[in-house]
This record gives C-alpha cells, structure tokens and sequence, in this order.
C-alpha cells in the first residue's frame, strides 16, 4: 500500500491513513487494482493507524474514523466471494521496561483499532510486520478478545550471522510458539529481503506448526533512485521463488513492499497453475 501511494504522488511526510478520508478514490482505485490482478484478499489503508503511530502526525484520536473508512472502501469494491483483511501494524513503541510504553497501554492501542476494522467490515485481522515478540502477542490477544475475526499474525525475520531473526533477536521457532500461545490462527513472516529469503523462512516454519502458513515478501530490497525507492525484483524475477513456497506449504501468498497489481497477477498464475495440477 505505501509503496503504491508513493508511486500515484503521495508526497513524503504525508499520513497515509488520513488519504482514507481525504481521498477515498485514490485509496478504492489500488484495492480495485489488486482485487483485478487476481487477489483474493485485499489489506486495508490502515498499517499505522494506531494511537501512538498517528501521533506523529497530531491524528490520534481519529483511530476509529480511519480505520473504520478504510474498511469500508474495501468492503464497497470486494467482488463477490473475495475478503477484506483489516491491517495492524506496530505501534512503533518500546514496551516496558526498555520504553516507557507499558504492555496494558500497548494491548489497549491494538484492541481500539482492531474494533473499529471489525466495525467498518474486514473479514481477518492482519497483525504484521512485528519485531518484537511480546508487542505482537499482545497484538493478537488485544484482537482476538475484542473481535470475533480469524487473525493473523506475521513477524519480519531477516538472515544473519544468527540465522533467521527479527530486528530484535526473535528467530522462527520462538516466534511460532509464542504466536500460536497468544491465540493466532494464521501465522507466517512479512517484509523482509525479497521472495528468496521468504522460501527458508517458510522451510523453516512449516514443520513447526500445523497452522496456516501467510507469506508477503518484498518485491527485494529497496534501492533509493531520485529520491524514489526502487524495488528491482519484477513480476518474472519472482516466479521460480513463487512455486517454490508453494510447492513448500504456504497457505496464504502475497507481497509485502513493491508489490505491484502486475507481481500479483504473475503469483495468481503460478497459484493457479500449482491449484490445477493437483499439487
């Protein structure tokens, strides 16, 4: 969604969310695009519409009314039998005792928004992009006692000397168990490096649980070309990646930055091919 909104002239500084309100054709016309390449689920316009992340921008008591828009103008263009899924991202807080952001505040900041997506329509919770264990347990606790939604949860694992592991040291297998006790029903990884990285993180996370499996991958990392962000892998590039997280067990794919409506046309005919051959 962001890297969309940069590419349609979202200028730099701007509050996403706010585009819900401010421009809700703008915001429809990317849903319709991805929703015409093939998707089955569209995620909502709502990533830091959160408390603590609209502060930045002196919106945080418009949690509600934008997280609310947003899955309405999904829910408005979603052709018959495809879903909504209402997108919650990190607060960007330290919880306590590394910050000041205390884990009952925290569990508070996801509950209002995970309401307000349920309100507005969305089909599934999408909890993603999660560095830190414990914020994003508390993430899936805050939605699942406060919706009647399935909720996903994805974490953003990167390879290092340590192997596979988030931002702040949590490597797949932690990160399965903890989000499988914090009540998940969908778990996986999002972001990251590209497809090829993506195939070893679902490798490694598919003997581990018997869950349904979500992979978005970046479309590669980001390179920085006139003050844009470039991602370099194309709609072709990530084919050979594509099947093989299929032919590995994911259970949900999509693309995370640099996705592009025409990268899922591409993953919707390697799914469609995979589908038919009784694979």
């Amino acid at each position: 969604m962001g890297t969309e909104l940069q590419a349609r002239g979202m200028p730099t500084g701007v509050c996403p969310e706010e585009l819900n309100v401010s421009q809700p054709t703008l915001i429809q016309a990317i849903y319709r695009d991805y929703y015409a390449a093939g998707s089955d689920l569209v995620e909502t316009n709502t990533f830091g519409a959160n408390r603590s992340r609209l502060a930045m921008h002196g919106m945080e008591g418009r949690v509600a009314e934008f997280c609310r828009q947003s899955a309405r103008l999904a829910c408005a263009v979603r052709p018959e039998g495809r879903l909504v899924a209402g997108s919650m991202g990190p607060t960007g807080d330290l919880l306590e005792p590394l910050g000041e952001r205390t884990a009952a505040e925290a569990f508070d900041i996801f509950a209002e928004a995970a309401k307000a997506l349920e309100e507005g329509g969305v089909d599934v919770i999408f909890i993603e992009t999660m560095m830190a264990a414990e914020e994003a347990e508390i993430a899936v606790r805050a939605a699942k006692e406060h919706t009647a939604l399935p909720v996903s949860a994805t974490m953003t694992f990167e390879k290092g000397k340590a192997g596979l592991r988030t931002m702040w040291g949590v490597d797949v297998e932690t990160a399965v168990r903890r989000l499988t006790e914090a009540g998940a029903d969908v778990l996986g990884a999002n972001c990251g490096r590209g497809f090829d990285e993506m195939v070893e993180i679902v490798r490694t996370m598919r003997p581990l649980t018997d869950k349904p499996i979500l992979a978005q991958a970046n479309a590669g990392i980001p390179e920085w070309v006139d003050g844009v962000s470039v991602y370099r892998e194309t709609p072709e590039t990530i084919l050979p990646d594509v099947r093989v997280l299929l032919q590995e067990g994911v259970t949900v794919l999509g693309g995370c930055c640099g996705t592009t409506p025409e990268h899922i046309r591409s993953m919707r005919r390697a799914v469609d091919e995979f589908l038919g051959s009784g694979s």
